[in-house]
C-alpha cells in the first residue's frame, strides 16, 4: 500500500532536503525514523528536492508499507524528529501515485525585509532599501506561460526538459520592510526560483529593464542572468494533486 505523508522543515539545519554523502539532509533524518519505529528501511520518495538553507512549509513524500500503519505513527516520528522538521499527515493513496510525478501545481515563496531583526532572518533575506517593486512586477509578468527557463537553470542539471508553465509570478509588499515574491508553476528547475528573484532584483535597483529580463528568458544562458539569491528567504508552501488518488479525506 502507498502513502503520502505531509510535513515541514526548516532548511537552515540541513544540507538539502535529499539524502547525500556529505552532511545531514531532511530525507536521511525522516528514514532514520521511520526505521526505528517500523523496524525495517522505509525509503521516501518526495515532490522535489530543495537545497540547503531553502525551506518547506510543505513537502510530500510517498513511501510503500505492506500493512496498515499505526494510528498514532505521525505523532511518534515527531517525538523522534527535531524540532526543525513536523510531521502534518500521513494518508492512503493509489498504488500508483506518486509525490514527484503526479504534483499538478507547486508555489514557492521568495521572503525579502529591509529591517534588521536577527527573529526574521530564520526565513526572510535582508536586502537594501529602494527595491522598485512596480519594476518588478513588469518583469515578472514575462514569465507567465509555457516557456524554455534554461536562463534560470543551474547548469550541467540532468533533466529532459527545461520546458515550465508559470502560472503565478508576483510581489506582493505586505507592509514598508517586508515583501514576498509568490511563484507557482507545474514544475522547476534546479536553483530556478532563486536565480529568478536574483535576477528580478537587478530589475529592482534599475540595472536591468522589464524588457531587458525578458531577453535574459529569450536567450536560454544561465550566464545572461544574475546571480542567485541567498537560500534563507526561499520556502515551496504547496503542492497541489488530483483528488482522486486520495484514499482518504484530504
Amino acid at each position: 500500500m502507498r502513502y503520502f505523508i505531509t510535513f515541514s522543515y526548516r532548511g537552515t539545519d540541513f544540507h538539502g532536503s535529499q539524502t547525500q554523502p556529505n552532511g545531514n539532509t531532511v530525507q536521511a533524518e525522516m528514514e532514520a525514523a521511520f526505521a526505528t519505529i517500523l523496524r525495517q528501511p522505509v525509503p521516501l520518495t518526495f515532490a522535489g528536492r530543495t537545497d540547503a538553507g531553502v525551506h518547506a512549509e510543505k513537502m510530500v513524500a510517498h513511501f510503500d508499507w505492506s500493512d496498515h500503519l499505526p494510528a498514532n505513527l505521525g505523532a511518534r516520528l515527531n517525538n523522534l524528529l527535531p524540532d526543525s522538521i513536523a510531521i502534518h499527515d500521513i494518508c492512503r493513496v493509489t498504488d500508483e501515485a506518486h509525490a514527484r510525478f503526479d504534483a499538478t501545481a507547486r508555489t514557492y515563496y521568495y521572503r525579502i525585509t529591509t529591517r534588521k531583526d536577527p527573529f526574521i532572518y530564520i526565513n526572510h533575506t535582508r536586502v537594501a532599501k529602494g527595491l522598485d517593486f512596480e519594476a518588478m512586477n513588469e518583469a515578472a509578468q514575462r514569465l507567465l506561460g509555457k516557456q524554455d527557463f534554461s536562463s534560470f537553470c543551474r547548469t550541467h542539471t540532468d533533466v529532459k526538459t527545461m520546458i515550465c508553465d508559470v502560472r503565478e509570478a508576483r510581489w506582493v509588499q505586505e507592509n514598508e520592510t517586508e515583501a514576498y515574491f509568490v511563484i507557482t508553476a507545474d514544475r522547476f528547475l534546479r536553483n530556478m526560483v532563486r536565480a529568478v528573484v536574483g535576477t528580478l532584483f537587478e530589475v529592482g535597483k534599475h540595472k536591468m529593464t522589464a524588457e531587458q529580463f525578458g531577453e535574459v528568458i529569450a536567450a536560454h544562458d544561465r550566464c545572461r542572468a544574475g546571480h542567485s539569491a541567498p537560500a534563507e528567504g526561499l520556502s515551496i508552501v504547496e503542492i497541489i494533486y488530483p483528488k482522486n488518488i486520495y484514499l482518504c479525506e484530504n
